[in-house]
């Protein structure tokens, strides 16, 4: 019975994405001749057109990606790959302490994942995103960034599997609660160490050299209240040509941080507003409510696997079947493995939760900047970006975290409504 729901939700997924992903390359299209007429004074219609090829070749490989991973899925459950590759562990390991033969599971399903994802990564890195002017990665820094990624992911991955395949063991019934706790010290661990261990081995962060827009943000900061570690400029044009910004770190170790893309591109009233966009989600506690939420949904998924450990159609219906001792990391290799496939209809609420924070604090920053200026740095990322201003409206409510950019900016300019025109004319040839 659970083969054959298994079976379905994965067809309805797949599909689903599929025609989502169709939608959006056609209703990209269709507009791709015409910038849309409330940024037609701002926004070139060559850069237009560039996000509207850019948008349609990226959901083109996403398209194949789904089809290739979808076909990985069936190979590991139903078709038997996942057992196949626990026999020739079992042969290969005799002898071995259970957890070590669990871990290398993990582990080699793991590696399996990865070598089907390198051709995708490579092609979007060194054809697509070149292709675009994008991408300033050379192929030696891709392989520096792939061991990097790689060691640090064994380094932190392998002890907290290792941890709950213990508590799975030896914790009775109950023991998807104390693995629970373990995975909110963990990733309040992450929070830690992402700024302070983690990112520096990938991107130099400079302190802000530039003496004004220092001060600027500095009284930014005290009239909203907000303590940092400080702000620092992260050298993100080794890698790409796009722009961004964000918060790091957790407590008194919070950091801003300005990719340096972005601070050559913009003036200082932008990044101001910029800036206060993103400390609007402190203001209005979405950092807090996001991991309390991910905390919430973690539990409830580790209870689901708790009950599902025990039963044996779970095993038997994805294709495996596995000794007493496995039992336990096939449940969390199968279950991690299929829950992406049955929790996709719920895109949506998460992507509209993040909407509307993304609107809370536009609103924040429209208090404690020019919204005008705000509105001229965001037409400003989305033409650098090449990010479309005509997305397909379904296929954005399923997966964009930031609302379609029409709307966004029709909402911050009724917040000004005295402040004239907010999106500026090009500068002329």
């Amino acid at each position: 019975m659970f083969t054959s729901l298994f079976i379905v939700a994965l067809v309805l997924t797949t599909l689903g994405k599929l025609w989502l992903a169709t939608r959006q390359i056609a209703h990209v299209a269709a507009h791709r001749s015409a910038v849309p007429a409330r940024f037609a004074e701002r926004v070139p219609l060559a850069a237009h057109r560039k996000a509207a090829d850019y948008t349609i070749a990226r959901s083109r490989l996403g398209m194949v990606e789904t089809l290739v991973f979808a076909a990985l899925l069936v190979a590991l459950t139903l078709l038997g790959g996942l057992q196949a590759i626990d026999d020739v562990l079992e042969a290969a390991m005799a002898g071995t302490s259970a957890i070590w033969r669990e871990l290398a599971l993990v582990g080699v399903v793991s590696c399996v994942h990865a070598v089907v994802d390198l051709p995708f990564a490579l092609y979007r890195q060194f054809h697509l995103e070149a292709r675009f002017g994008f991408n300033r990665m050379t192929p030696r820094l891709f392989v520096a960034d792939l061991i990097r990624n790689t060691v640090i992911g064994v380094a932190l991955g392998a002890p907290l599997v290792a941890l709950v395949l213990s508590l799975m063991a030896a914790a009775g019934g109950l023991w998807w609660v104390y693995a629970w706790l373990a995975w909110i010290a963990f990733n309040l661990l992450m929070l830690w160490l992402f700024p302070t261990v983690i990112a520096p081995l990938f991107n130099k962060f400079s302190p802000l050299d530039d003496a004004g827009l220092r001060s600027r943000i500095e009284g930014l900061l005290s009239r909203c209240g907000f303590a940092s570690k400080g702000v620092f400029v992260m050298d993100g044009s080794r890698r790409s040509a796009h722009g961004n910004a964000y918060f790091t770190g957790f407590g008194a170790a919070k950091r801003i941080v300005f990719f340096d893309t972005l601070i050559s591109r913009l003036s200082g009233d932008e990044i101001e507003a910029v800036l206060a966009h993103e400390l609007g989600h402190f203001a209005r506690k979405h950092i807090v409510k996001r991991i309390a939420w991910s905390f919430g949904v973690s539990l409830a998924a580790l209870a689901l696997l708790g009950w599902l450990v025990e039963q044996p159609w779970f095993y038997l219906a994805l294709g495996t079947d596995p000794t007493i001792g496995m039992r336990d990391v096939f449940a969390l290799l199968l279950f991690f493995l299929v829950l992406p496939v049955f929790a996709f209809p719920l895109s949506p609420l998460s992507s509209f939760a993040s909407r509307r924070h993304e609107f809370e604090a536009d609103a924040y920053a429209a208090e404690h900047a020019d919204a005008g200026d705000l509105i001229g740095a965001l037409v400003k990322l989305y033409e650098d970006n090449a990010s479309t201003l005509t997305p397909d409206p379904l296929h954005s409510r399923f997966y964009d975290s930031h609302p379609p950019a029409a709307l966004r900016i029709g909402r911050l300019e009724s917040m000004a409504p005295r402040r004239g025109p907010r999106l500026a004319p090009r500068p002329a040839a």
